[in-house]
């Protein structure tokens, strides 16, 4: 079961970009993952083509070796689209050696603590009270959906006094809260946007009275006292971690005390191999894990059976986009993805007829400009 080929599809999962990888071993075994789209998506192909003849002939089912090699393979620490890529590589060949015994990839990793996963809704806007009611409403009609995600800016950060930010979305908060059932809940996604603690704070405090679920990301990621900082002052659960890459990183924001939960997203920190690591350190310091997943069915699916395997897992993040490669998804029922335990890898399949043709389309992030003319944090 030696590693034969990679192949690369361009296709996309809602209205972004999203490069699909394929590793087949030479006796037929394929396995699949997608590729997280951090900017410049069409380097992904020639970056596969280069780790395709690094691990060419080795045995498939050396998940740890392969994941091991490739980070050690470059001089310097991988960067994002390096690890976007290893993760790959790394999720193609958990699926193959699941597939290859006939079981589920949760099981190779101890076997299952819970019967289901549970999610949250990714819908990362700040719309007004009566068309958020609608849409909330619908997903928990269909999918039994009652936790959600949501932008905390109902104006522009970058071009607004900060304080009517802040003091919009605590009256915005209270509405909510009053429309919808004490049970549901709602964390709101800063993203990064602010590099001021003392605005994070603010936020917060906007947010507190009405208990949110978290406040993710109100600051930037990179300077860690400052993590600490805001969390001894706030009084909400401060989440962050889809912007950190290694379990270095994460060993550094727990060790400061900087997050009550931790969102590693498994396509950018290397995969499985490393997500679990990650997952290990946050259990040793009594944080929950709650991945970061604004991604389409292959990620979803190494999610689900990270979570599967975890501990302290708490919540998914699940974003409701259809796309053409992939008919059987996992699809929330009663607020929960079930395990599939009678079907092995990954336990979804790939309409490699639908990859026949590219289905790509193109995104770019957009860099906010202040009313100085000079650019801001998006």
């Amino acid at each position: 079961m030696k590693i034969d080929r990679l192949t690369t599809y361009l296709q996309r999962v809602g209205d972004r970009p999203r490069v699909l990888l394929r590793v087949t071993t030479d006796d037929g075994i394929d396995g699949w993952a997608e590729i997280y789209n951090h900017g410049p998506d069409l380097a992904y192909p020639a970056v596969i083509e280069f780790i395709a003849d690094q691990i060419a002939g080795i045995d498939a089912s050396r998940v740890a070796f392969v994941n091991q090699l490739l980070h050690q393979s470059a001089r310097f620490p991988q960067g994002a689209l390096g690890l976007a890529a290893i993760a790959a590589v790394d999720h193609a060949l958990w699926d193959i050696s699941a597939k290859a015994v006939g079981v589920p990839v949760y099981q190779l990793l101890g076997g299952s603590v819970r019967d289901r996963v549970r999610v949250y809704a990714g819908l990362y806007s700040a719309p007004d009270v009566p068309q958020l009611r609608d849409r909330t409403a619908e997903l928990n009609a269909t999918l039994g959906v009652d936790a959600f995600k949501l932008s905390p800016y109902r104006r522009d950060p970058h071009r607004s006094r900060f304080g009517l930010v802040a003091r919009e979305l605590g009256g915005w908060f209270a509405d909510i809260r009053e429309t919808h059932p004490d049970e549901w809940e709602f964390g709101f996604d800063a993203h990064g946007c602010l590099w001021e603690p003392r605005q994070a704070v603010d936020l917060a405090a906007a947010l507190a009275p009405n208990e949110p679920m978290f406040l993710e990301e109100p600051i930037r990621p990179e300077y860690l006292p400052a993590w600490a900082r805001i969390r001894a002052e706030m009084a909400v659960p401060l989440a962050t971690g889809e912007s950190l890459y290694s379990p270095h990183e994460f060993l550094s924001l727990l060790t400061v005390q900087g997050a009550d939960i931790i969102q590693p997203d498994i396509c950018v920190v290397g995969g499985l191999t490393q997500m679990r690591k990650i997952a290990t350190l946050a259990e040793a310091h009594d944080v929950p894990v709650a991945p970061h997943n604004p991604l389409g069915p292959l990620a979803t699916a190494a999610n689900v059976h990270f979570a599967a395997a975890t501990w302290n897992f708490s919540i998914l993040e699940y974003k409701p986009d259809d796309v053409s490669w992939c008919h059987d998804p996992y699809v929330p029922t009663d607020g929960h993805l079930e395990l599939r335990p009678d079907r092995p890898g990954w336990g979804i399949t790939i309409d490699e007829a639908a990859l026949a043709h590219d289905d790509w389309v193109h995104w770019e992030r957009k860099v906010p400009v202040r009313a100085d003319g000079s650019t801001a944090w998006m």
